[in-house]
């Protein structure tokens, strides 16, 4: 189940909006994910490459479209990273497939404004071991961007915590990304 305007632009237009090994530094910090991680909507592996680059265990990159897990796939054989596992997964409808609490971090980036995004929450916590972190990035409502879901259904920062809070979330927290993603905004949580 696609969500709600979702589809992928041009990839190098996409990627330009982003600081991608920045953001995961941010998100995963000086030491990376010690075990295994998953990415729900891995599109082009924007995230997925410089996630899977600090991450010690397999990064499972989901995503619907078989096109776009192909590409990834053979983006990672070209630059020789072997942890990444790309999977066509329909996890809106099937969740992940991944056993619970078997996951280090989970990653959620503009998939929020979907119908249900407690449902797709709930489902990152259940496969994030105690402890495990959520990282959750989303295009801002508050300033015009040159992409992203109508500014109608995008939700704030202040909406995507509530949420994580309602799905099990604690330790609920912004994170300042603006330098490396000027149009989104950034929050962790822990399971």
């Amino acid at each position: 189940m696609k969500t709600r305007e979702s589809g992928m632009p041009d990839q190098t237009w996409w990627e330009s909006f982003f600081d991608r090994d920045a953001v995961m530094r941010l998100f995963l910090g000086p030491y990376g994910c010690d075990g295994d991680a998953v990415e729900f909507g891995s599109g082009y592996g924007t995230f997925s490459i410089p996630a899977a680059r600090l991450t010690k265990g397999t990064l499972h990159a989901l995503d619907i479209e078989p096109e776009l897990v192909d590409g990834l796939h053979q983006r990672a054989v070209s630059l020789g990273i072997r942890n990444i596992h790309p999977t066509i997964r329909d996890f809106v409808k099937d969740g992940t497939g991944l056993r619970s609490q078997s996951q280090s971090h989970a990653m959620i980036y503009n998939l929020l404004h979907m119908e249900n995004p407690i449902g797709l929450l709930k489902e990152a916590w259940r496969v994030l071991r105690s402890g495990g972190t959520l990282s959750v990035m989303h295009w801002r409502s508050d300033i015009v961007t040159p992409r992203g879901p109508s500014l109608d259904i995008r939700p704030s920062p202040t909406q995507c915590a509530e949420w994580m809070g309602e799905a099990g979330f604690s330790q609920i927290q912004p994170i300042d990304i603006t330098e490396a993603c000027p149009y989104h905004f950034g929050i962790t949580g822990t399971r």
